[in-house]
């Protein structure tokens, strides 16, 4: 077994105990990350906010880092060579959608970077807020190295899951893009919509964002909240992607779309009330999407290192993981919290003994 320090949570909301535990050995097509840097998701605050989730547990699933060790069948990678990690980390393989490199929508259900089942021996997976992970060779991925790394490590997950909607509508010069909600999620659209030569619109409630998502690359905002505004957009747009994280309505976003227009809802997985006629007249259709497969995010990482697209982020010491919950909690964060991992030797965080 392979020793590693990281961070847990052992009741819902906190806070956070440094610990140590083991990984498993690497099999032979394992590779060992050591993890310098982690993003924080709202989904790792839902996880450890949840009264009725399993506890203790150990979040992070957007993350980079470098090659520490490799097992006897990996040939894509060596030591040394700088990688990235989504919130995918395996899946049957045998199924449709894998065979399509689909992993995200695997019909026996991917394993998750945490709180997952491992495939081989049914234990539960542990995040990568931590100094190493381990993962098999083809959820590894290349990343470009002239980037930022903490500034990758946001891609692996907020990144991912607007570009494969993106990519897979098609997107290029030519085509009218909009996105509603400009955060984690929506700051990529914007920035990969206008990479691809689309023509952007951003929708938000707020001025002060409308202003951000212009200098983010956005051609034009309308505050969603105006119905004059809203009316004006009218059947103007081929894709909007929805990176609104709440419930609400979709039905003003449907209106905006133009004949044969789509509505890919990304932000908020919960159900959505639509009435036919808003799809009806235009001939629209509601999508969605969630993560990536492991083609769309070679692909993303691949295209965001010869356009040099990053997120926005601000990073903090991996001991401040609190600090980062109780900020994005409030919304205080534009657009992702980073953990730097380079701190995890200190013991500036209470330390329970090891685990396994």
């Amino acid at each position: 077994m392979r020793h590693a320090t990281g961070y847990r949570f052992t009741e819902p909301g906190g806070p956070a105990t440094r610990f140590d535990f083991t990984r498993r050995d690497l099999r032979p097509d394992d590779i060992a990350v050591h993890i310098t840097h982690c993003g924080v998701c709202h989904t790792d605050l839902h996880t450890v906010k949840n009264p009725d989730g399993q506890f203790p547990t150990t979040p992070g699933h957007e993350f980079v880092g470098v090659v520490s060790a490799i097992g006897s069948e990996v040939t894509a990678f060596t030591v040394g060579d700088p990688v990235a990690v989504g919130n995918i980390v395996d899946s049957c393989g045998t199924c449709d959608m894998c065979h399509a490199s689909q992993e995200n929508f695997c019909r026996d259900i991917p394993t998750l970077t945490y709180g997952g089942a491992d495939r081989v021996d049914g234990t539960t997976t542990i995040g990568a807020y931590s100094d190493e992970y381990i993962v098999r060779e083809r959820f590894t991925y290349h990343r470009p190295e002239h980037l930022d790394p903490s500034a990758v490590a946001p891609l692996m997950c907020a990144g991912v899951t607007v570009w494969e909607p993106l990519r897979s509508n098609g997107v290029g010069p030519g085509s009218r893009v909009g996105v509603a909600g400009i955060g984690g999620l929506g700051h990529l659209a914007v920035k990969f919509a206008r990479a691809l030569g689309a023509d952007v619109t951003v929708f938000t409630t707020s001025a002060a964002k409308a202003v951000d998502a212009e200098a983010l690359g956005a051609h034009r905002s309308v505050i969603s909240t105006d119905p004059e505004a809203m009316a004006t957009a009218t059947g103007t747009l081929d894709l909007v992607i929805d990176c609104i994280p709440v419930e609400h309505d979709v039905a003003p976003y449907l209106r905006v779309l133009a004949l044969d227009g789509t509505l890919c809802t990304v932000g908020h997985l919960g159900p959505v009330a639509v009435e036919t006629l808003d799809l009806l007249i235009g001939r629209k259709s509601l999508s969605s999407a969630g993560s990536g497969g492991t083609a769309y995010t070679q692909d993303m990482l691949d295209f965001c290192g010869e356009h040099g697209i990053t997120a926005d982020v601000e990073t903090l010491t991996s001991a401040q993981v609190d600090v980062a919950f109780e900020r994005l909690d409030k919304g205080d964060v534009r657009y992702r919290f980073v953990l730097d991992m380079s701190d995890l030797g200190s013991t500036s965080l209470p330390t329970q003994p090891p685990t396994r």
